[in-house]
């Protein structure tokens, strides 16, 4: 059995991971969306893109891909250590995607004191947090222990309807531990499945660094503990990008013109799990996957994603008030429209500008549009193989597959129609037939490239207002 060659030290911890809760209507779409990976070792080229997976994965960790980064190496290490917090509660760590100037007055505003006690811009801009995060939170996490070892919690069973989601498709559980030396409970390996890169990986690069509250830090404390244990906490998929996506798409949305900027940030979140080792590639296209598909049902206002009680899940004491209730929100356009005319608010008076002139003023590692495509088309499918043969080769129409997508667009750039946007979403969607592009709606989301499509839409809502002046 391989054991992996770490450079650095490690601060061994055993913790035991989260209880799940049994899985809801929209979990178990999800659960069926991400399924197609319980498939992969059925087929020939299934297996070719799970050897792909830790491949590409390995490769990034240490350094030996080509991909571009934002950041030299070392500093994108850096960042990468200090993106294992979760600022779940207000999205700061994400917002330096705003830009420098608009970034910098937002991270004024939403900070952690300390990993349990923060502050927000606004109580609308909280309440949309919160809401949004926990359903996407809840879709994301209901796949770990289901796809480790078919249960809610690694031991509870699950549901009839998702249980038959293996039998539906011929798919079985730790496909990651199976397919590398890491079987469920073996040594090295987490207990309940589906072992994390770096568990799985012949050598791994460890490093030592500062984390979000400047302490030091080294990366081992991420994955091993004290600061996270992820020893028996199953990867797929990965939970941190789904969060990056989330709120990333959020801010997109509340501040249109960083749009592509907030998804590059969101892309490169989600690469920052497999530059620290604790996801594969595979993982974070699943937690990306995961959050677009729930944001768009959220934006089309659907029954099952609205209207429910949800607490964020970031707050755990009674020291962060600010964003502690319980949120309620039946009309989420309506609630957007609000937290995003309060945000306006805040950052023109703080800019002493309009809004979209302070977004256009940006010294940060974003300034670079061309770089900012290059990395976020590397994030597209990591270049693993085709798994799907009917949808490869194939433009799959957005419109008809899932309608609902183009509220990714319209909400930011309501000058379009929602044709409009999901033709834009057809016309720049990625490489099909990856191995969650089965040609079902989930799998569809799996292809939108948000980069490509903000850009398409920012410039045809523009050229529908050609002579006006933004006042925002």
């Amino acid at each position: 059995m391989r054991r992996a060659t770490i450079q650095g030290a490690a601060v061994l911890c055993l913790l035991l991971p989260a209880a799940a809760t049994a899985q809801t209507a929209t979990n178990l779409v999800a659960l069926q969306g991400l399924a197609p990976v319980s498939a992969l070792p059925q087929t020939p080229e299934g297996k070719a893109a799970l050897a792909a997976n830790l491949q590409v994965t390995g490769a990034i960790q240490f350094g030996s891909h080509p991909q571009p980064h934002l950041l030299p190496l070392d500093q994108q290490r850096q960042l990468a250590l200090r993106d294992c917090f979760i600022t779940d509660g207000n999205a700061t760590e994400l917002a330096d995607g705003l830009g420098s100037r608009l970034g910098a007055i937002y991270q004024d505003k939403a900070r952690y004191a300390d990993y349990k006690t923060f502050s927000n811009v606004t109580q609308s801009v909280a309440d949309l947090l919160g809401y949004t995060n926990n359903i996407t939170k809840s879709d994301s996490n209901s796949g770990k222990y289901f796809f480790a070892n078919g249960t809610t919690d690694g031991k509870k069973a699950v549901s009839e309807a998702a249980a038959g989601i293996f039998a539906g498709r011929g798919g079985v559980p730790d496909v990651f531990g199976k397919a590398y030396d890491r079987p469920a409970g073996s040594t090295g390996a987490d207990a309940y499945g589906n072992s994390r890169p770096f568990q799985t990986l012949p050598q791994l690069y460890a490093y030592r660094g500062d984390d979000y509250f400047t302490r030091t830090s080294h990366s081992l404390d991420w994955l091993h503990g004290p600061s996270q244990n992820l020893t028996d906490s199953p990867s797929y998929p990965s939970g941190h990008t789904t969060y990056g996506y989330t709120e990333s798409l959020v801010l997109a949305l509340l501040v249109p013109e960083r749009y592509q900027q907030m998804i590059v940030r969101a892309a490169e979140y989600g690469n920052n799990r497999i530059v620290v080792g604790a996801h594969y590639a595979m993982d974070v296209l699943g937690g990306r996957t995961v959050a677009l598909h729930a944001v768009a049902h959220l934006l089309a206002n659907d029954p099952a994603y609205v209207g429910q009680i949800r607490k964020n899940p970031a707050v755990i004491n009674e020291m962060s008030r600010q964003t502690n209730d319980a949120v309620a929100i039946t009309d989420y356009r309506a609630a957007l429209e609000a937290a995003r005319n309060d945000l306006a608010s805040v950052l023109k008076d703080a800019c002493g500008d309009a809004v979209a002139a302070c977004a256009a003023t940006d010294t940060s590692r974003f300034k670079d549009a061309a770089a900012n495509e290059a990395f976020y088309n590397t994030t597209q499918t990591y270049g693993l193989p085709v798994v799907h043969a009917k949808t490869a080769n194939t433009v799959e129409d957005v419109g008809k597959l899932a309608p609902e997508a183009g509220h990714l667009l319209t909400a930011a750039f309501p000058s379009l129609s929602l044709a409009e946007a999901n033709t834009i979403l057809t016309e720049t969607q990625g490489p099909g037939g990856g191995f969650l592009d089965d040609g079902s709606a989930f799998g569809v989301y799996s292809r939108l490239n948000l980069y490509a499509a903000a850009g398409k839409a920012a410039a045809l809502a523009a050229s529908k207002r050609p002579q006006q002046q933004t006042t925002r």
